[in-house]
Formats: C-alpha cells, sequence, structure tokens
C-alpha cells in the first residue's frame, strides 16, 4: 500500500513546488523582489506632466501583461481539463504488454485529462457542432504515457498530409474570418466533396456524437491502431477505448444553439461543478485486441483511419477506470500549457504504420515548439514525468535545469559515459523490429479504397431519431452553402451512403435527387448507437421550479428524494433568495427565469406557487414548453399541473403528473430522468 500512495500523489506532490499561494497579507514586490510603494499611479513629472521612462515597475507591469499570452493551439484550441487517477481492474493485459501500468492493480497512475472542441478559437463556445478532444497524459512511473484521443473513433482523412487542408477547409474562410467554430460554409464540403475518404466521419460529425451534453457523457476513442509488447516479445494489434461510466449522450441541436447563447461555458462548467460536488467524472478504458496473424482478416484495412473496428467482431475489454476528481488550481500554467504528444509512449506500447499516426509523431513536437517557446516545454510543471529524466539536451529558451559539470555529449569518458543507456531488459524503450522493405513511392494500398462501407454500416445502427437528426443536420449544414454545385456534389456523394439519407436532404436544398445508390451493406453495429448506452439519473440536473406559497411539504419530500437518488435538484424562481412554502418552510433560490433557460437542464420539475403572478406563470409555462420540445423530462404538481395542462401537451412520454404520494412520484421522475430524452414525442 505504501508504493500505492507514492505512485497516486507523485504529479500532485511534484506540483506542490511549483504552486503558489494567493498572495493574502504579503507585501507587493516587483519580479526582482522590491517593495512596491505605490501600484495605481505611473511616475510623472509634476501632477500633469509626462510619464518617466525611469518607471522600471510600470514597464515591468505592462511589459509582463503586453506578453500574457501564447500562440493558442491551430486545433482544440478551446479545451477545459481536470487531474484524477488511473487503475485497472487486475493483471489481465499481462499476456499482452509489459507497459507496468497496465499490469498491477495495486497502482493508481496519476492523470491529467484535457477535453476540448477542434474548430474554434479560444474563445469560442462550448457547444457547437464539432468533434472533441479527449486527450490523457498518464504520468506512469517508466515516463509520460499520452493517449490523445477524439469523441469519434475515426478521422477524416487517411494520410497526415492532408491535414492542413481539412483544418483549413473547416476553419472560418480566410477573406471574412467566418463562421467561427463551425462546419457549416461552403468550404468545408467543397473540400469534403473532393475527398470522399471523408464520408465515415462526416456521418459521425453530422450525428448527435458532435453535440456531448458532457464531457462526463462522453466516449474517447484513440482513433489510431497501436501495437501491445509483452515481456516475451509478442505483438497484438490494439485500439483504445474510453467508456463514460454515465453513458453516452447528446444535446439536442436547437438545444445546442440556444445553449452557446445562455452560456457558452456549459460544458467546461458542467466539469468544474460536478467535480467541486464529488459528482467525479468516471471512465473505464477499453481495449479492443487483435492477433498479428488476423491483420488482414477483415473486409477494411485495420491500419485506415477511416475505418473502425466494430465492437461485435472486436469485442472492447473493459481493463480499468479513471476517475477525474480535482480541478486545475490555475487554467493557464496547466490546462493551457499541457503538451501532448501521441509519441510519448512507455515500454510494452508501439506504433503502426498507419499513415495518419505517422504524420502526427513528427507534428506534435513540432506545433509545441512555436506555442511553448522552444524545446524545453517537458520543463513546465504540468508536462513533466514523475520519474528522474536525463539526457546531454541543454540550453533553449526557458530552461530550467541547472546541468551540473563538464560533458554534454556521448559517446563520453570524462563521466563515465553518462547518463547511460539502459537495456531492454532493465526498462530501455526498444521498438518492435517490424521488417519492411519496397520503393520510395506516393502511393496508398488498394485496402484503403473503400470509403463508403463503413458509413452505411454507421448509418444502419442509428434509430429512427438518431438518423432525423442526421438527416436534419445536413439540411441546416447545406443549407448554408450558396454554392448550388458544392450542394448537389455532396448530395451525389452520399447517396452511396444510403440513398434515403441523401434523397431527404436533398429535396430541402432543391438539389436533384439520384435515382441509385448505397453499397448494399445490410448490416449493423449496435454498440455505434447511443440508444444503447448506459442510462443513469445520477448526477443529471433538475430545476424545481417554485414560487411564493408553494406546497412546502411536497416540494420538500420530492427535493430530498432527488437528491438520495443523485440527482441535483435546483431551485429556480423569478427572484433570489428565500421562497417561502405555504407551511412557513423556505427554499433559497440561487437562479432564475432571467439567469437560466430550460436548455441548462436535463428535467423540469414545476411546483408554482399560490402567490405566483401572472408573469410568473407565462415564464414557468416557457420554461416548461421548451423542455417538452427538446424531449425532456417534465414533472409537475399542484397548480404547476394545471400550467402543464393549460398548454394542452400531451401528458405522457415523460411526463409526471400529481404527487399524492411523493416517493412514488420522485421515483417516476428519477426513471424518467435516466431515460434521457422521449424521442417518440415527434410523432404524438
Amino acid at each position: 500500500m505504501k508504493d500505492e500512495k507514492i505512485i497516486k500523489n507523485k504529479k500532485n506532490e511534484q506540483l506542490d513546488q511549483f504552486r503558489s499561494d494567493d498572495n493574502q497579507n504579503k507585501d507587493l514586490t516587483t519580479n526582482q523582489g522590491l517593495k512596491v510603494s505605490e501600484d495605481g499611479l505611473s511616475l510623472t513629472a509634476g501632477e500633469r506632466g509626462p510619464t518617466l521612462l525611469e518607471d522600471f515597475h510600470f514597464r515591468e507591469k505592462m511589459t509582463h501583461f503586453d506578453h500574457e499570452r501564447i500562440p493558442e493551439r491551430v486545433v482544440h484550441a478551446r479545451g477545459f481539463g481536470a487531474h484524477g487517477e488511473f487503475q485497472v481492474y487486475n493483471d489481465s493485459m499481462k499476456p499482452f504488454t509489459k507497459a507496468k501500468f497496465l499490469q498491477d492493480p495495486s497502482i493508481k497512475t496519476s492523470v491529467f485529462v484535457r477535453f476540448s472542441t477542434v474548430v474554434g478559437f479560444r474563445g469560442s463556445m462550448d457547444t457547437p457542432r464539432d468533434v472533441r478532444g479527449f486527450a490523457t497524459k498518464f504520468y506512469t512511473e517508466e515516463g509520460n504515457f499520452d493517449l490523445v484521443a477524439n469523441n469519434m473513433p475515426v478521422f477524416f482523412i487517411q494520410d497526415g498530409i492532408k491535414f492542413p487542408d481539412v483544418i483549413h477547409a473547416i476553419k472560418p474562410e480566410p477573406h471574412n474570418e467566418m463562421p467561427q467554430a463551425a462546419s457549416a460554409h461552403d468550404t468545408f464540403w467543397d473540400w469534403v466533396s473532393q475527398n470522399q475518404e471523408s464520408a465515415h466521419m462526416v456521418m459521425w460529425l453530422m450525428s448527435d456524437r458532435a453535440i456531448p451534453r458532457s464531457y462526463r457523457m462522453m466516449e474517447g476513442f484513440g482513433v489510431h491502431t497501436f501495437r501491445l509488447i509483452n515481456e516475451e516479445g509478442k505483438v497484438h494489434f490494439v485500439k483504445f477505448h474510453w467508456k463514460p461510466v454515465l453513458g453516452t449522450h447528446s444535446l439536442v441541436w436547437d438545444e445546442a444553439q440556444k445553449i452557446g447563447g445562455k452560456d457558452p461555458d456549459f460544458n467546461r462548467r458542467d466539469l468544474w461543478e460536478s467535480i467541486n460536488m464529488g459528482n467525479y467524472a468516471e471512465f473505464e478504458l477499453g481495449v479492443q485486441i487483435l492477433e498479428e496473424k488476423d491483420e488482414f482478416a477483415f473486409d477494411f484495412d485495420i491500419l485506415d483511419s477511416t475505418k473502425l473496428w466494430p465492437e461485435e467482431d472486436i469485442p472492447v475489454q473493459l481493463i480499468g477506470k479513471m476517475t477525474l476528481n480535482r480541478n486545475v488550481d490555475n487554467v493557464f500554467a496547466e490546462t493551457e500549457q499541457v503538451a501532448f504528444h501521441v509519441g510519448n509512449v512507455v515500454p510494452g506500447i508501439d506504433f503502426t504504420n498507419d499513415p495518419l499516426l505517422q504524420t502526427r509523431l513528427f507534428s506534435y513536437t513540432d506545433t509545441q515548439l512555436i506555442r511553448l517557446g522552444g524545446p524545453n516545454f517537458h520543463e513546465i510543471p504540468i508536462n513533466r514525468p514523475i520519474c528522474p529524466f536525463n539526457n546531454n539536451q541543454r540550453d533553449g529558451y526557458h530552461r530550467q535545469t541547472i546541468n551540473i559539470g563538464q560533458v554534454a555529449y556521448r559517446n563520453n569518458a570524462l563521466a563515465n559515459n553518462s547518463p547511460h543507456s539502459v537495456s531492454e531488459e532493465n526498462g530501455g524503450y526498444t521498438h518492435y523490429q517490424e521488417k519492411v522493405e519496397g520503393r520510395k513511392i506516393r502511393a496508398r494500398s488498394k485496402s484503403f479504397d473503400d470509403h463508403f462501407s463503413q458509413a452505411t454500416l454507421f448509418w444502419n445502427s442509428m434509430s429512427n431519431a438518431e438518423k432525423d437528426h442526421i438527416i436534419n443536420a445536413f439540411r441546416f449544414e447545406l443549407s448554408k452553402v450558396k454554392n448550388k454545385e458544392i450542394q448537389q456534389r455532396i448530395v451525389d456523394m452520399f447517396s452511396n451512403v444510403d440513398l434515403g439519407l441523401a434523397n431527404a436532404f436533398a429535396v430541402t436544398l432543391g438539389a436533384v435527387t439520384p435515382s441509385s445508390g448505397g453499397t448494399g451493406v445490410t448490416k449493423s453495429s449496435p454498440a455505434l448507437s447511443q440508444e444503447n448506452t448506459p442510462k443513469l439519473a445520477k448526477t443529471r440536473k433538475v430545476a424545481v421550479v417554485v414560487a411564493d406559497g408553494f406546497n412546502g411539504k411536497t416540494v420538500k419530500s420530492v427535493v430530498e428524494n432527488l437528491l438520495l437518488s443523485g440527482v441535483q435538484a435546483v431551485i429556480l424562481s423569478d427572484k433570489l433568495g428565500p421562497i417561502k412554502a405555504d407551511d412557513g418552510s423556505v427554499h433559497m433560490s440561487k437562479h432564475t427565469f432571467a439567469t437560466d433557460a430550460s436548455v441548462v437542464f436535463d428535467g423540469v420539475y414545476i411546483a408554482g406557487g399560490t402567490s405566483a403572478s401572472k408573469q410568473f406563470e407565462h415564464d414557468a409555462k416557457m420554461f416548461m414548453k421548451e423542455a417538452f420540445i427538446h424531449y425532456k423530462p417534465i414533472a409537475a404538481t399542484d397548480i404547476g399541473e394545471q400550467w402543464f395542462k393549460d398548454q394542452q401537451l400531451p401528458s405522457k412520454l415523460g411526463v409526471i403528473l400529481g404527487s399524492e404520494q411523493a416517493n412514488i412520484f420522485t421515483d417516476q421522475l428519477v426513471n424518467a430522468i435516466a431515460a434521457h430524452r422521449f424521442w417518440d414525442r415527434l410523432i404524438v
């Protein structure tokens, strides 16, 4: 247990030496330690004269301010991070890898995770239709391992040489820098139509996966095929997965757009507040493992990053759990300065010839050099490994290590050839000795040529509601495209995925509807549908809408039972502060109709109150109706029940009315919250 404690707390203990307190009760000084007598006035020649150049305090303060920003990431600029720990369940991975952190269930490995959007600038909103980054840094005793993942298992391209092109196409158009954080514009869809390998990824982007409800309810995928190597040198192929314990859930599009205005920090706020409340984000690490002999056993190339491995064919084995349990102390110092790299691996994990992975191995180092100011970004506290690092690298921008001695090279005799290389038997990293031969060419294997079969597989796997959402996403996105030729090319392209899909949005665009198409693929993968994900009420957020004179006994019982079920019950009214019940009891309102909308809650309970004004009644009805059209659970008691009926909305499909037995009422509400949405309201 002693070793477990050391590993578990090692990163936190390391960061402690770099943390600074809040300056409370401290003397104000310059960066040189000189105490400052005045911080609100510049040094001038007389009361109305010019500011003097000799004012070193002003110059230091302003110079630092002028240089506070570093270049934001070209992609994944808007991110939010948290600390935690990872622990394997057992030693089941020992036959596959010698990576120590994947073998010993007594070891808790410190982690740092950064979630992000891809397209938007750092100041954009959290809820656009976009891919989400899910990057994890494991601080293992053998060095840092970075699992740089996305919330989608495939990518737009097969070869990284196209990465600048897809990003340039999806970013704001250069002549007017619009639209921000959006794919609904000409240049992106023009690029898609000219690069049909993107079809599968675009299907994911048009799906609900592109608008996650929470970072805590979002899958993560390593995308690439990696190698696992065990102590005997035997190799297996592997794909990595993160499975959220709360299940995988999403917003609806109208909701996502409104949240962008109501609370552009919606996803980061959810993570921050949840961790602060002790509702830690939990993810299980899963692996899909293939023997080398099965590399060519499928109708797709396992090294193609536009393809996934169907979970029904290659099951995901859950091997451990990650718990994010501590927020950052400083977003810039940690979340903004953290540097991930797919090339950060440990013994037992190696690369494959996936062409997209191979190019990322160059790109990630290169981008940190400009963003973090030089080659010493590994010395920034958040990036430091917890194990010692020793080599003959020297100098450069922002060097923090003070190297002692005269030798900075190998081979050397003056320092006994230190630092010493380490054999594989003693933990030294060695690359898998794959036999490679061939001519230098710019070409790709024919096994990468099929661009549509798995896009059809994805479509076949969706529920009816999910299919409707994909069609509507295409309608929205392509209606924003001004060039009719691009619209038609996209219709023709996606007729190769499914003719019904293409024709459904072609009609909206006024495009020519294709008469033939499809791939002939009838297979589906139920694991791809969010309808088949775990559904839990735990940590969900419900608005409890009350006015003065509400039924104190009922509301008290419902709120207490919701909290016992792990549901956050948030009191909302037309004013902040105490709201008085009919029995004299009081609930404190910390939210109002002016500050919050139904879109930021997972469900609504309307209790009302005998002293509610006409404006309160109007606002409560609008609150309830908006939640209803977003397919969310709705509960109402007392006058709130009448307000619901006044709107002549169907009183079924996730609607709970009346409260003669508050515990039964709450149980029904909790079950409805767990269900997430009631899509059948579409046909009511």
